[in-house]
């Protein structure tokens, strides 16, 4: 994985299909114990968005390397105060050694990513979710052995989530199947590049308002909540656009009967996903959270050049 040593990951699609086999290989090695490695790296947090998994997984995952990591809060930070992206990312670029960002505006990481030499990961923006991703691969794939040829449906909103979904599946040659009403559907561009990629690696897309449809057959079903972070007020009018978006027992038997069901949490019980189905015999969600911290730990040592 030395290919990916000092490279910024802002977009799934800044790995291509090998490099994202590389780093499954390489977290599940990682995950058995079958891989020790020691650094002496730090990786920097700057998180504009709250966190609990990506946070914690990004915080364990450093210290298994055995490196160091420093919570760059922007509220107690002068990026809190409004220095200039281009003035804290050139001193930061000075002491760390990777710095992980979870911001509102893809276009934050990108300018980061211009004046900083180190590695930038996203670690969640408005557009992209491409961490999130890397572990759902490794869950589905560590529950059927592949990744090729397999659908995923994702149902609700259109949203960063959706989108990394979307080009990392197409990447690994699923079929990627995306059920939200008009209006939220995913961004037209991106629909556009996953089809692209969909088409040169095996899979296809599909984008539908009907639930149903998406779900079909499907040996993954995905949701996530149908506000995400900064939409807060938006929630309440949500509701009855996507009541017909739930994950519940009765849609579930329209799917494969061997199928998974994830969630990049937090889950809201009742809206997106019923108690019922989050908490039944195929939800794999515990073991998609756990496979945060081992698909980033593969991350941060293949961009530190670690192995």
């Amino acid at each position: 994985m030395n290919v990916l040593n000092g490279r910024d990951v802002l977009k799934i699609t800044d790995l291509s299909q090998k490099e994202i086999k590389g780093l499954l290989e390489l977290a599940t090695q990682l995950k058995k114990g079958e891989l020790l490695l020691n650094c002496k790296k730090v990786l920097g947090l700057l998180f504009y968005k709250a966190s609990t998994r990506t946070r914690v997984s990004f915080t364990v995952a450093m210290y298994r390397l055995g490196g160091q990591v420093i919570d760059l809060n922007p509220s107690v930070t002068q990026v809190g105060r409004g220095e200039p992206i281009s003035d804290t990312a050139r001193v930061l670029d000075r002491y760390l050694d990777v710095l992980a960002i979870r911001t509102f505006k893809q276009e934050d990481l990108e300018t980061f990513a211009n004046y900083a030499d180190i590695p930038i990961i996203n670690a969640l923006s408005d557009l992209e979710h491409p961490c999130q991703i890397i572990a759902d691969l490794l869950t589905i794939q560590e529950c059927f052995g592949t990744l090729s040829g397999l659908t995923l449906a994702y149902v609700g909103d259109g949203n960063n989530v959706a989108h990394s979904l979307l080009l990392g599946g197409a990447l690994m040659g699923m079929n990627v199947h995306i059920a939200s009403p008009e209006g939220y559907y995913p961004d037209s561009a991106i629909v556009e590049t996953a089809k692209t990629l969909a088409a040169s690696h095996g899979g296809n897309i599909l984008i539908t308002e009907n639930p149903r449809n998406a779900i079909a057959g499907a040996h993954a079903l995905y949701t996530d909540v149908w506000a995400s972070m900064g939409q807060e007020d938006l929630a309440e009018s949500r509701l009855p656009v996507f009541q017909s978006y739930q994950l519940n027992t009765d849609v579930l038997k329209e799917a494969d009967p061997e199928a998974i069901v994830l969630h990049c949490l937090p889950a809201h019980r009742g809206e997106e996903i019923t108690e019922e189905v989050i908490e039944g015999k195929q939800s794999r969600v515990w073991d998609q959270a756990e496979n945060r911290m081992h698909a980033q730990q593969a991350l941060l040592a293949s961009v530190l050049g670690l192995v």
